[in-house]
């Protein structure tokens, strides 16, 4: 297994730490989803793919859509079926969609576009859209122009050598340009507080670190929480985050 797909695969170990301290995503996301591409979410037939455990596929059924979680991973589909028993959930990638054509109004991506071969995935998601449906994804990433976010970033890039896998991964929206379709975006600002202790299982939840033995991870963790400390004494950290969202409509 090369180190990509070693990275890929990382997530079913970590699923419990994915779903509990994850960001979720602002109401704010799907109001741009429904504008951009010029339909209701209420009543439209979606798949989720790389649905993880489940935190945007909750939130595109809160909104009165019928959602099909689609998610590779065991151990991430498990957390999906304890968390959300009533969302169906199929094994799948992006790359082999078992769907058949023209039967969904939404293909989205929350956070997983960049795990998938664009050249198998977006026409997949062109052929199980029906006529005006729209292919949608997006990504939350941290604000690391703010100072300590910045400085979090540098010690990372020192510790780990698997950092590099993370950095720019939402460049893969030119994916969507250079297939020739249509790109509509929209970039959100929010943020939110959490607990340091939050805040260190979110770091553990990310592939650069699930990859690594935990004797590696150990100091390095022990390290960013008393960073961590030093930034927040009160304990709450406050995460900036830039949220970039990306939809094509079907041709």
């Amino acid at each position: 297994m090369d180190d990509v797909k070693a990275h890929a695969a990382s997530f079913g170990p970590v699923a419990a730490q994915y779903q509990a301290a994850r960001p979720s995503y602002p109401d704010a996301l799907f109001d741009e989803l429904e504008r951009l591409s010029g339909r209701p979410l209420a009543g439209a037939d979606v798949l989720d793919v790389g649905a993880g455990t489940g935190i945007a596929t909750r939130l595109l059924a809160g909104r009165g859509a019928r959602v099909v979680a689609v998610e590779p991973s065991g151990g991430m589909a498990a957390v999906l079926r304890e968390v959300s028993p009533e969302v169906p959930v199929v094994k799948a990638s992006g790359d082999e969609l078992p769907f058949h054509d023209a039967s969904v109004d939404f293909v989205t991506y929350a956070q997983a576009f960049h795990w998938t071969e664009p050249g198998r995935s977006i026409p997949e998601a062109l052929r199980v859209l029906r006529p005006g449906g729209a292919l949608a994804v997006w990504w939350n990433v941290k604000h690391y122009e703010v100072p300590w976010l910045a400085a979090q970033q540098e010690r990372m890039i020192a510790a780990l050598p698997t950092y590099h896998y993370y950095g720019g991964v939402n460049v893969r929206h030119r994916d969507l340009t250079e297939a020739g379709l249509e790109v509509r975006t929209a970039r959100l600002r929010w943020e939110r507080r959490i607990p340091v202790d939050r805040a260190i299982d979110d770091l553990t939840s990310r592939s650069y670190f699930a990859v690594l033995e935990p004797e590696q991870r150990a100091p390095v963790l022990a390290a960013e929480r008393a960073a961590l400390l030093a930034e927040f004494p009160d304990g709450q950290v406050v995460e900036p985050y830039l949220l970039d969202l990306f939809v094509a409509p079907k041709p």
